[in-house]
């Protein structure tokens, strides 16, 4: 089967595929007030997952992102890894996390057939750690990420989204600490969405004073593989870590894109910044109906547009980053 592909050549073997949009942080970035349901939603049942993963999988998808919200907040959230894990085609199951249930949990998700970890940690700081995610659970997470290395995954990423005059002048920090461990530490920029106005223009710095940085001391900037997500990789001949930077207002950082959404209510998002989305959920009743899922994918993806509009001050629908992912 052909892969998929938009009208701009680009082809797609990257899955985001959000679970759930509860999360139990308060991010100052993405849900400062906590999270407020909106009405009775039904999230994407075992099944439905397993067909939209199987669709995707038929088209060349190779690797599957579990986020949320908090993905692991799910009760059947190991099932979900087995699921995705027992699918043809799909060798990359990977998972975005808070890390409040790592220690105890990451073993069993490691036997479940998850392959990689990011971990949110904004602060190596307790107190601004609680400050930036409403939680004082730093030391938690940091042991959730040892129960993790010694569960057998080969590394961790940590994101850190960075914010100006809170974190950003932390980069030595963050530099000692993943020197002897298999870390790939990734600040992301603060993404402006439609809830995030002000924070945006008053916590906003560009990742490319840390890029400068890096190139002077020496780190030397990776290829991306084909199902790598976004992020510009750096490594030293001196640390065991590496630094990944995400800069969504950089040039052409949509040029490369391999990734497709599909929220946790089944909507296919063509991007991040993009409209309400494609309905993919009446689809996903049966296996019989996946030749209609493709044909639906195919079909959207000739109109994903060649860049976000994020310069422009348009971020697109999104009104915080958990409503589909991140």
């Amino acid at each position: 089967m052909l892969p998929l592909e938009d009208g701009f050549s680009r082809r797609f073997y990257y899955l985001r595929l959000s679970v759930t949009d509860v999360c139990n942080f308060r991010c100052t970035y993405c849900l400062p007030d906590g999270y407020r349901p909106d009405g009775r939603k039904s999230f994407l049942s075992v099944d439905e997952i397993r067909r939209v993963v199987s669709g995707f999988a038929a088209m060349g998808t190779r690797k599957v992102r579990l986020t949320g919200g908090e993905p692991s907040l799910r009760r059947d959230f190991t099932e979900i890894i087995e699921t995705v894990a027992a699918t043809p085609g799909i060798d990359k199951i990977a998972m975005t996390t808070n890390g409040y249930r790592l220690k105890e949990r990451a073993a069993e998700w490691r036997a479940a057939g998850l392959t990689a970890l990011n971990v949110s940690v904004d602060s190596l700081d307790p107190r601004q750690f609680h400050q930036i995610t409403g939680e004082n659970k730093l030391a938690e997470v940091m042991d959730g990420i040892e129960a993790a290395l010694h569960a057998g995954f080969p590394s961790v990423k940590v994101n850190a989204v960075l914010l100006r005059g809170l974190n950003d002048g932390q980069l030595a920090e963050f530099l000692a600490w993943i020197r002897d461990k298999p870390i790939e530490l990734r600040f992301i920029e603060l993404m402006q969405t439609g809830e995030m106005d002000s924070l945006f223009r008053d916590r906003h710095v560009s990742g490319e004073q840390i890029k400068t940085h890096l190139l002077e001391q020496g780190w030397l900037q990776q290829l991306r593989g084909l199902d790598d997500g976004p992020a510009q990789v750096f490594q030293h001949s001196g640390s065991r870590g590496s630094i990944g930077l995400i800069m969504p207002y950089s040039k052409d950082f949509c040029a490369g894109c391999n990734r497709l959404r599909v929220s946790s209510v089944g909507k296919l998002h063509l991007c991040l910044f993009g409209e309400n989305g494609v309905e993919l959920r009446d689809l996903l009743h049966a296996d019989l109906q996946q030749d209609a899922l493709i044909q639906r994918i195919r079909v959207a993806l000739l109109g994903k547009a060649a860049t976000h509009h994020l310069h422009e001050g348009n971020a697109g629908m999104t009104p915080h980053l958990a409503s589909i992912g991140g």
